[in-house]
């Protein structure tokens, strides 16, 4: 079966970068140009150790920039001799893949002194990074602060995933697959939908929006606590798309805070009346509130002052209703008259839309972001999520499995498009 033309007579930039992963590049630039864009490769040095010039220059039907100093070649040259100057005044996005810890480090302090750089650093195009290293290097706080850097001036995250590593380890630092690159492509080009008319970025400049993330802890005595499995991850792939899209940044997080950066503030908290407080300070001058946290339903009625020694009995908790924040600060701005759009989120194992929508009406919100958390690999503690977008009127979207940041971009597009903000 023909594959769908959705990238017909799109113009892609594929930099590949010294990773294990860029063996992968040639499958990327394969179904790229299956689904009708012209591709142009240029790679690091390290990049040509993994898979040579020539298989892209093979796959891609056009001249690789291997080096700074090649000439420009074919469609893109120019008059000026510059490879990298034809390359990024040519193409519409620029995907990097196989985008190493070093790739990612002299992309975001501006460094220009290979093929790929110096393309970068002259060019405008939406700009989309595929990440792949070990484990250590993914997490470390430099590496977190160099991708904060980039998504912040506009950069889009696809992965990386969880799994098997080069070292034969587990754990994050997986390179998306390559389908999921290309779909992430014809998410940011439109679809197909020519450039010039593409949803307006950076609409969100001018607004404070507050997010939740985490899971709130309920202590039971000064080492124990109740709690539930949220990892923050979802939050924090929001609070680095409001970023992205020019806002002004108040995180309000029970787990480990992301590195420092521009327009972000983060408060740190544990419980939900801790939250509660939190939020409540920081939504009197924000224009959206995004619930992503999963806060305690429930707590222990009496907090033991010392810990709880271990004995052959029986332990009987007491709990309590927890403080409902959504309802709490609901009813608040409907008193004072402020035009705070408020969205929910409502972790389901069963009867997910009609739970949702319960929520959503209950507790007056404007949009609900449902997710099934009963279904293994997504949602809670995973790197992947899948929601169904719900407003007053029905269903707005359907998000299938995708990482979450690529999830947060549709959960705004969904906000951007039920304000009725046009740009």
């Amino acid at each position: 079966m023909d594959e769908p033309q959705t990238l017909a007579g799109r113009r892609v930039a594929l930099y590949v970068a010294g990773s294990i992963a860029a063996v992968k590049a040639g499958e990327v630039v394969t179904l790229l140009r299956k689904r009708g864009a012209t591709v142009r490769v240029a790679m690091t040095a390290g990049a040509q150790h993994f898979i040579t010039p020539l298989a892209l220059q093979s796959l891609s039907g056009n001249p690789v920039a291997a080096s700074v100093w090649d000439a420009p070649q074919g469609a893109a040259a120019g008059g000026h001799g510059m490879e990298h100057l034809s390359l990024s005044a040519w193409c519409e996005v620029q995907v990097a893949v196989a985008a190493s810890a070093d790739l990612i480090a002299r992309l975001a302090v501006g460094i220009a002194d290979d093929a790929v750089t110096t393309t970068a650093l002259a060019c405008h195009a939406p700009l989309l990074l595929a990440p792949a290293m070990e484990t250590a290097m993914w997490e470390h706080p430099a590496t977190q602060r160099n991708v904060a850097t980039l998504t912040t001036r506009g950069a889009v995250l696809v992965g990386p995933g969880s799994g098997r590593l080069a070292s034969g380890r587990v754990g994050p630092g997986r390179m998306a697959e390559p389908v999921e690159i290309v779909a992430a492509v014809e998410r940011v080009l439109g679809g197909g939908v020519p450039a010039a008319v593409s949803p307006p970025e950076r609409w969100l400049v001018g607004e404070r929006v507050v997010i939740t993330s985490g899971g709130t802890r309920e202590p039971i005595d000064p080492v124990r606590y109740v709690g539930n499995r949220s990892s923050g991850k979802m939050g924090l792939a929001l609070a680095h798309e409001a970023l992205r899209l020019g806002a002004q940044v108040t995180l309000v997080t029970t787990v480990a805070p992301p590195p420092p950066q521009p327009n972000l503030d983060v408060v740190q908290v544990e419980t939900a009346a801790q939250m509660l407080d939190a939020v409540s300070h920081a939504v009197v001058d924000a224009r959206v509130l995004i619930m992503a946290a999963a806060v305690a339903d429930y707590r222990p009625a009496q907090v033991a002052e010392r810990k709880i020694k271990k004995s052959g009995d029986s332990l009987h908790l007491e709990l309590v209703p927890a403080v409902d924040i959504l309802r709490t600060l609901r009813g608040e701005h409907r008193r004072d008259g402020s035009h705070l759009y408020v969205v929910g989120f409502a972790a389901e194992t069963d009867d997910l839309l009609h739970n949702a929508q319960r929520k959503l009406d209950e507790k007056g919100l404007d949009l609900i972001v449902a997710n099934d958390v009963s279904r293994s690999g997504v949602g809670m503690g995973a790197d992947d999520n899948a929601v169904t977008v719900i407003g007053p009127g029905g269903v707005l979207a359907e998000v299938s499995r995708a990482p979450k940041p690529e999830v947060a971009r549709a959960i705004f597009e969904a906000i951007r498009a039920e304000r009725g903000v046009n740009g």
